[in-house]
């Protein structure tokens, strides 16, 4: 998503350009061809040619998914050069910006955003209206229609995922079994269909929400589909989860990162696996000292969590990661909500040994599809050698 944006805005910025030289640092060298960035990129500069160069081995100063941009003249000359990078879930920064991000909220700590809402007796989703203002309503309600679109047709659809892994879509089986087993398949109900699908759908290349990242769309879906089968659960009710889930989502993004480049999964499954978590307490009743507890336990649950997809596409581990995410969140909101909200780990300082632990993780882990499973797992394989 990243990529394709930063095309668009480059390319209406130089519209008499005829041709484009776009070079690709570090992760999104290292995993384009698997994310289909190259593909993203010459869609949203077409009908002009584009010329990609990858340069796995070389990081831009300020972020592992760092891009250049040239736009060049009938005459070779060009017209205008950008740096930009790509931090995670569609975002993009240029070199000032990385340097001086601004909170996305007045508060830029749980602590701070907890203890105003203690003095307030507001709830986290009343915190996010007052600082969003009444239009974040309609903009969740369109973040809503998009999450349960993408199950509806992850859900629907069949056949092998694109990328050359042979890797056949699950969701509709999943669902079937399910149904014809009544539903109790497994505790989760029909849980680990709904985030099949989705995921799913991000690796068909279909429009998934980045919650936050399109690798771990499924997992929030996912879990607010479920409880609403669960229990009756108003339009209304959802979309203040959501709003409390967006809370969560943009912590973390502040004040560590939601980048798998940058910390490895534990950025971004632990982060959609914390967003799902305090959206269910919430649903579930839970107090803001309980769903604090349920998005800490999300994300401390998967401290250390690599980011090694195997050639590069967002299918192995990342599509089966979104299923357990999705159930631990569920876990983890019940677990808070049985007890008293009380525990040692505060999310803030959950946050912090993220990104620490992120940065101490070698840059093979970080997705860069050089270590873990996407080293041991090649596909096609090798051939053995022959006498």
């Amino acid at each position: 998503m990243g990529p394709r944006r930063a095309a668009e805005l480059f390319g209406a910025r130089v519209p008499e350009a005829v041709l484009f030289r776009v070079t690709l640092y570090g992760s999104l060298a290292a995993t384009g061809r698997g994310h289909l960035t190259d593909r993203a990129i010459q869609a949203a500069l077409q009908p002009r040619p584009v010329e990609i160069t990858w340069k796995p081995d070389e990081v831009l100063p300020l972020h592992p998914n760092g891009m250049e941009f040239s736009a060049l003249d009938a005459g070779g000359q060009i017209l205008e050069f950008w740096r930009v990078y790509s931090p995670g879930g569609g975002a993009l920064t240029e070199e000032d910006q990385l340097a001086a991000s601004e909170p996305v909220y007045q508060l830029d700590s749980m602590q701070e955003i907890m203890k105003y809402c203690t003095q307030n007796g507001k709830t986290f989703w009343e915190y996010v209206e007052e600082c969003e203002g009444p239009a974040i309503w309609d903009f969740l309600r369109e973040v809503e229609r998009a999450m349960r679109q993408a199950i509806v047709r992850g859900l629907q659809a069949e056949g092998a995922l694109p990328g050359g892994l042979g890797l056949a879509r699950r969701a509709w089986t999943f669902q079937r079994k399910i149904c014809l087993n009544g539903g109790a398949l497994v505790k989760e109900g029909y849980l680990p269909a709904y985030a099949l699908a989705v995921a799913e759908e991000n690796a068909g290349g279909g429009q998934v929400v980045t919650a936050p990242t399109c690798g771990s769309a499924g997992v929030l879906p996912a879990v607010l589909r479920h409880i609403e089968d669960t229990v009756r659960t108003p339009k209304i009710h959802r979309l203040r989860a959501l709003a409390t889930a967006g809370l969560i989502g943009n912590l973390i993004k502040h004040n560590a990162s939601i980048s798998g480049a940058e910390v490895g999964c534990q950025g971004e499954i632990g982060t959609a696996c914390a967003m799902a978590a305090a959206a269910a307490a919430q649903l579930m009743g839970g107090s803001i000292r309980q769903i604090e507890y349920a998005a800490e336990m999300g994300l401390e649950h998967h401290l250390g969590l690599t980011c090694d997809p195997v050639n590069g596409l967002v299918q192995i581990p990342c599509i089966e990661r979104n299923v357990f995410a999705a159930t631990r969140a569920l876990d983890c909101a019940e677990f808070a909500c049985y007890s008293d909200g009380s525990h040692r780990v505060s999310f803030d300082d959950c946050v912090k040994v993220m990104k620490q632990t992120g940065h101490d993780l070698p840059s093979l882990y970080r997705e860069t599809a050089g270590g873990g499973l996407a080293l041991q797992y090649r596909f096609p394989p090798p051939k053995p050698n022959t006498p």
